[in-house]
């Protein structure tokens, strides 16, 4: 076992910054104390110290902190981060930005290159879901980890010695602030607490760029630091009797007066690595069927939908949706039309069409997704029978009088895919009304929120090249 170095004395050592002292090289010509361009300025903040910086800035004394123990907490969030930003992008563009129909939709310059959604295979966006939402769920713990570890850099004074630490120390803020704003506002729209008084669509999209912006920038100044940090002597089997400071480091993480170690670097790790693994135990079953669901405490809307074939998951009932049961019953009609010609189907009508099975899985934004087994009337049978073209693209209406989610529209390739339906039944039974009785859509990699419930309109249209 490899064991840490030596501590180093309580009083500052060379590149190891005392009050007033610059905590190393910085870039450009420097003077005596370590400032750079335009040092009078950096001189006079020093000399004008807020009160209680220099004992808030030796208040931070665990010997683990340092170089090495933030480049672990910063290579794993490094490896994860870009799959959470690549996810997040996906699943924009899986709600049909050529359709008029992401959120936000006028996004300006930042408009990435966008393409019609696949509708194969039938758990992408499932899967794309999934991964974004359990990801930035289970990197909490290593977020926090990375922000202990560099905390006492927050009451440096002065906060900047050149102008090239100035836009370092912007970029982080904006990273921190980043991180900070995407997981909070994350956390709280999957279990639909809207206690902020903005759009969360619109926050959360400028937010990640914003984040990501500053993730580059600070990637770019750091990672030859956090390369020769992780090359340097481990620190990860170090037991806490021998756990001892790092020697003093250029960007001043180690403590200025180090006390006695109360925990090692490898028990810091398995604190951040135990609490991962325990929120994505108590995550993962939301994105999957079977007996991880059991496990899935944070579920939205609890993890008892019900009993019998209806018994999964609902995101929105027919008493939230406005729904009475006088417009599902009998006088209910599905409205077909494509062009000039209009036909009109009830229930028995549509029941009496060539059905088909598919099991699909309905997943939503929130990250929860379900498989089931769905039957009804292939939405490319209904575009034939109203003489729709084959590039048709579909606009769905509810009979949903309020909501973001009313209407939807679906692009060609979906309403053409084998197993594109207007489910009537689902596990061998009649949908329930919460689960969009009297017919729903339902189409392989959708996203949950445009397989519209209690649907009384389709209108094929031509293709929207957009």
């Amino acid at each position: 076992m490899s064991a840490d170095p030596p501590a180093p004395s309580g009083d500052p050592t060379p590149g190891h910054a005392g009050p007033g002292r610059a905590a190393g090289p910085s870039t450009g010509k420097t003077d005596p104390q370590g400032y750079a361009y335009a040092a009078r300025l950096w001189r006079a903040l020093d000399r004008h110290r807020p009160p209680g910086a220099d004992a808030a800035a030796e208040a931070w004394r665990s010997p683990v902190r340092g170089p090495w123990l933030t480049s672990v907490f910063g290579a794993v969030l490094l490896a994860a981060l870009p799959l959470v930003i690549v996810t997040g992008l996906l699943d924009w563009i899986a709600y049909g930005p050529r359709l008029g129909q992401a959120f936000p939709s006028d996004v300006g310059w930042l408009h990435p290159p966008v393409f019609d959604w696949p509708t194969r295979p039938a758990w992408l966006f499932r899967l794309t879901q999934g991964l974004h939402v359990t990801l930035g769920i289970v990197l909490v713990p290593v977020v926090l980890g990375k922000l202990w570890s560099v905390v006492p850099k927050l009451f440096d004074w002065p906060p900047a010695r050149s102008p090239a630490q100035v836009v370092e120390r912007l970029s982080l803020l904006l990273l921190v602030g980043g991180i900070l704003f995407e997981t909070a506002t994350g956390l709280l729209n999957i279990q639909y607490a809207y206690l902020f008084g903005f759009d969360f669509y619109t926050a959360h999209w400028y937010g990640a760029w914003v984040f990501t912006g500053a993730l580059v920038t600070h990637v770019a100044v750091k990672l030859p630091r956090m390369v020769t940090a992780l090359r340097g002597p481990g620190f990860a089997r170090t037991p806490l009797a021998r756990t001892r400071p790092e020697p003093p480091d250029p960007d001043g993480l180690v403590s200025r007066r180090p006390g006695p170690a109360t925990m090692s670097r490898r028990g810091v790790l398995a604190l951040a690595g135990g609490g991962a693994l325990l929120l994505a135990a108590l995550t993962v079953g939301q994105s999957l069927d079977g007996v991880l669901r059991r496990t899935a405490l944070l579920l939205p809307r609890g993890r008892q939908p019900g009993d019998g074939p209806n018994g999964f998951p609902v995101n929105r009932t027919a008493a939230a949706a406005g729904i009475q049961p006088g417009d599902t019953g009998a006088g209910w009609r599905l409205t077909v039309r494509a062009g000039d010609r209009t036909v009109e189907l009830d229930r028995a009508g549509l029941l009496a069409m060539a059905q088909h099975t598919a099991d699909l899985p309905i997943a939503c934004v929130e990250g929860w997704s379900t498989s089931q087994t769905w039957t009804g009337v292939r939405l490319r049978d209904l575009a034939a029978l109203v003489g729709a073209p084959a590039s048709a693209t579909a606009s769905v209406r509810s009979l949903e009088r309020a909501g973001l989610f009313r209407a939807a529209r679906l692009q060609a390739n979906q309403v053409r895919d084998r197993d594109s339906l207007l489910a009537l039944r689902v596990n061998g039974v009649d949908l329930s009304a919460d689960h969009g009785y009297p017919a729903r859509i339902v189409v392989p990699a959708l996203p949950g929120v445009h397989c519209t419930k209690w649907v009384r309109e389709i209108a094929f249209e031509g293709r929207a090249d957009g």
